[in-house]
């Protein structure tokens, strides 16, 4: 072999051991692959990061879009489907976590926009309700599926009925990039911005 060949096969190795090494992200020991697929569409890996509460981590979070959006407006006028892929980090009381994300979303609306998604925060808050605990480790997923609404899957199950109305998505939305988010750093983190 030619020393140009081996040459060409060393950049060409050591770009595809690059890429290998880019495209998953750990997160507190908590893998995001690169890519995830909701339905067919294929969704790329905007940011992900963790909740801290104090000094304690809560849970780690990845936000999965049809295309990189560095702005919660750009987030929002994506049309397709997204995923915010949740892992626990510690064990947590279910129906306080409910309680937790239905005063994020309040505190990211007006009143008149809490009311209309009044009904699908006490939907969502019995849903975690039913689960009791959520233990270190337990994943859950919130899926926007464009003609059929936001999903809520815990533990791999589908959470009965999907919620119909897109603003009860970008309203969950809110808890991690609206104004007043949960975790400042986490809101950076999702949004693709280096720590």
């Amino acid at each position: 072999m030619k020393l140009w060949e081996r040459w060409a096969l060393g950049v060409c190795a050591c770009v595809l051991a690059g890429s290998v090494w880019s495209q998953t992200v750990t997160v507190a020991d908590v893998k995001y692959e690169p890519t995830s697929t909701l339905g067919d569409t294929p969704l790329q890996l905007n940011g992900a990061g963790v909740r801290y509460k104090a000094v304690f981590k809560v849970y780690t979070a990845g936000l999965y879009l049809e295309k990189k959006a560095a702005t919660p407006q750009e987030v929002t006028a994506l049309r397709g489907p997204k995923r915010m892929s949740i892992t626990m980090l510690r064990e947590i009381d279910s129906t306080e976590l409910g309680k937790l994300f239905s005063r994020g979303m309040e505190d990211n609306m007006d009143r008149a926009a809490f009311s209309r998604v009044a009904p699908g925060v006490l939907r969502m808050s019995q849903i975690f309700s039913d689960h009791k605990k959520l233990q270190a480790g337990d994943q859950f997923t919130i899926d926007w599926i464009p003609g059929t609404g936001t999903v809520i899957t815990v533990k791999g199950k589908p959470q009965g009925e999907p919620f119909k109305e897109p603003e009860f998505f970008n309203a969950l939305m809110g808890i991690w990039l609206g104004n007043q988010p949960a975790d400042w750093k986490l809101k950076e983190a999702l949004l693709g911005k280096p720590a």
